[in-house]
């Protein structure tokens, strides 16, 4: 799936060139899809299964909070994740660190199919629950910056924008094969069945993924851009901390990242995950085939949303693409909402795949952007920084803070009003970005080295 969504022909790449790229374009995307299929198999069942299985004992809305906790933990492992990753992944390259992030979220998602449940051992279950997600948590957090980075370094200046896309795209490319996952098994099984036992297939099936996309990670080199980095590094025997250093020598670049950021992750967990609830049998009546169904057309839309608007971003700059985004994140509650509450399947789809373009607007110039804040020696960890801390209390919180507000005032406009507040942030920080389309990062690099 991976290779058919890789154009076949790319401007202002030389043919040579061009098909080093789409190898490279490949094994980012290959590792990103098994990374945040096994990330989205757990999102789906948190909503699903586990406030079944792992906290039976609590009533429907609390055990709906106390599953999305859970998930939440992934998030607050992202970030320590990021900051590991991105400190060695500046010291001994991008593959490498790529490759053990696929191997850890493979294991413990493997693991996770394998739990006991609240009925079996109590809360135990629900502690081990925990603990694996941390460690997948972890994997993801690790994962990102080298994927987008791997792309990035490697691609010409005038197309990073849409070349660096295409790891981005990996992320809806995941949750579609996951959403199918669970469609078809929630459709051949029995409700019961499903709860039992059905759910742990989709678990188990990463195995397989995950050694794909292993695979294919073996056949690329990191940049010549970074291995020059390196070399300079090994020849002055320099010795240390990226993260300190992006945090000493770029801390407006941090800080706006984390800006940019907030916005764009709210937005998401509140049309993938939150959607979920919402459109289940407590308020709008549909049941477990119907909103995974109708979540399809979504992420098959963001799949060809995401390079597109990566395109848009080379040629209109990366600012303006942006601010289209956050502008329509500050609406999106205040309709989208009504759209649903119709129950009218098309309306609902055009909500969802509304919410999702609004998300790609932002999502998609996201690497480019934060690539081009940062020189080679630090950037994975200054890209990490940016994208991973944010989620802590974005991300994470979103389908929690949402729940809880329509539980509390039985009413979606403060979810508007959060979500328009998000924008707020990511709109300030979006007005100290600046824009680089374009941009060198060799030329980063003297800049740097110059100081």
């Amino acid at each position: 799936m991976t290779t058919s969504t890789t154009p076949t022909s790319a401007p202002n790449v030389p043919p040579a060139g061009r098909s080093n790229l789409r190898k490279v374009v490949a094994a980012s995307m290959a590792g990103t899809i098994v990374e945040w299929y096994e990330f989205f198999v757990y999102a789906t069942a948190a909503i699903l299964v586990f406030p079944a299985l792992f906290f039976p004992e609590s009533d429907p809305t609390v055990g709906t909070i106390a599953a999305l906790g859970t998930y939440a933990v992934g998030f607050i492992a992202r970030p320590i994740g990021g900051l590991v990753f991105g400190h060695y992944g500046d010291k001994f390259g991008r593959k490498r660190l790529l490759q053990l992030s696929l191997v850890l979220v493979g294991v413990s998602t493997f693991l996770m199919g394998a739990l006991p449940t609240h009925a079996q051992i109590g809360y135990g279950a629900a502690v081990l629950l925990v603990l694996l997600r941390f460690v997948q948590g972890f994997a993801v957090g690790g994962e990102w910056g080298g994927a987008v980075l791997l792309v990035a370094e490697h691609a010409p200046d005038n197309r990073r924008g849409y070349w660096a896309s295409y790891p981005q795209a990996g992320v809806p490319v995941g949750n579609l094969i996951a959403t199918l996952v669970m469609l078809g098994l929630s459709a051949a099984l029995s409700e019961e069945a499903f709860l039992s036992w059905g759910w742990r297939i989709a678990f188990f099936a990463s195995a397989i993924i995950v050694l794909v996309g292993w695979y294919v990670r073996t056949k690329v080199e990191d940049a010549p851009i970074f291995k020059a980095a390196v070399e300079k590094e090994e020849a002055e025997k320099a010795s240390r901390s990226t993260v300190l250093d992006a945090i000493k020598y770029r801390p407006k670049q941090v800080v706006v990242a984390m800006g940019l950021r907030f916005c764009e992750n709210i937005m998401y967990y509140m049309v993938v995950t939150f959607t979920i609830s919402y459109l289940r049998q407590d308020h709008i009546g549909f049941d477990v085939q119907h909103v995974l169904l109708l979540l399809l057309v979504g992420h098959l839309s963001h799949v060809f949303v995401v390079p597109t608007v990566g395109l848009l971003s080379d040629i209109y700059g990366r600012r303006p693409v942006y601010l289209v985004g956050v502008l329509g994140t500050a609406t999106w509650g205040f309709w989208a909402f009504p759209m649903m509450d119709t129950a009218n399947d098309l309306l609902v789809v055009v909500a969802i795949v509304g919410g999702l373009a609004i998300q790609g607007l932002m999502y998609a110039p996201q690497p480019s952007l934060m690539s081009e804040m940062f020189p080679t020696r630090m950037r994975y960890a200054g890209v990490s920084l940016g994208y991973q801390v944010t989620a802590i209390v974005a991300g994470s919180m979103a389908p929690i803070i949402a729940v809880a507000l329509l539980d509390e005032y039985d009413s979606t406009t403060p979810i508007a009003i959060y979500l328009a507040a998000a924008a707020l942030v990511s709109l300030v920080a979006l007005a100290f970005a600046q824009e680089t389309k374009g941009s060198s990062l060799t030329a980063l690099d003297d800049e740097y080295d110059a100081r």
